[in-house]
């Protein structure tokens, strides 16, 4: 689809619809697809969207792409993007008009994406696109490659208190109700990984609210986890898309998922 930007034409395509299911890989020799969902993000995108570029350029160079997914933002951050394609030839953009959960944009991404390995990572620069050759090299032998903020060396950096203790919270909640999947990884509840689409192809995903890697470690075929530590950091610009009704989908999603992991193993 077409709009313009300084009278410059600029495409974007629309998200699919139907069930959340990844569909298998055709090769095309692209290593990762990288998706990078937004909503209001036009004060960052385009500072991160460079940031990404050059991390992935000396380790992937003409083997990855970059999907940013938008919800069709009112200060149209997928135009802004859109306009960065002749720099980042490795960057599509996509607007999605008909659903707004961003655990559920991060999958849309992945069904239009071409890679071998599927990643996601935050627009706002809490997650440092420094940790994603890290990640990439652990794909080596894993199946699952996490930035964790509890592993050896990271940490939650200039968090405010009252975000720490949300984040407490909500470990301790995942730890009692969803025991396989937050012991297999010290940071169950991250925005930021990589896996590999053999792993979760053909599965339909049932994500609530903003955590799709629960999502992956209960329904997923994931064997091998491996982590790189990174230190979070409070968003610089824009505003946080947290809200009270959040709690509630994580809540249920942890209910949804301990139901769909049965006695404690892997649910297919």
């Amino acid at each position: 689809m077409e709009s313009t930007l300084l009278d410059r034409p600029i495409i974007t395509f629309d998200a699919p619809g139907g069930p959340l299911i990844v569909p298998p890989l055709s090769p095309n020799g692209i290593r990762l697809s990288l998706v990078v969902p937004t909503l209001n993000e036009g004060e960052n995108i385009a500072a991160f969207l460079r940031a990404v570029r050059d991390q992935l350029e000396p380790v992937a160079a003409g083997r990855y792409e970059i999907i940013v997914i938008d919800d069709d933002s009112p200060d149209r951050t997928w135009e802004i993007a859109a306009s960065l394609a002749s720099e980042i030839p490795a960057l599509r953009v996509v607007r999605r008009r008909t659903e707004k959960a961003l655990s559920a944009a991060v999958i849309r991404g992945w069904q239009t994406a071409t890679g071998e390995i599927l990643g996601t990572i935050n627009a706002d620069f809490q997650h440092p696109p420094a940790v994603l050759p890290a990640l990439l090299e652990q794909m080596n032998r894993a199946d699952l490659a996490i930035a964790s903020r509890f592993a050896e060396g990271g940490g939650l950096g200039d968090w405010a208190a009252h975000r720490r203790l949300n984040s407490r919270i909500a470990h301790t909640l995942g730890r009692v109700l969803l025991p396989h999947a937050f012991r297999r990884t010290s940071d169950p509840l991250s925005g930021c990984y990589l896996v590999r689409r053999d792993a979760i192809s053909g599965v339909e995903l049932h994500p609530l609210g903003f955590k799709t890697l629960m999502e992956i470690l209960v329904r997923g075929r994931i064997r091998t986890i491996g982590e790189c530590s990174y230190e979070m950091r409070a968003r610089k610009m824009g505003r946080s898309k947290l809200r009270a009704r959040h709690w509630f989908d994580f809540f249920f999603h942890l209910l949804r998922l301990r139901r769909a992991a049965g006695d404690g193993s892997p649910a297919q």
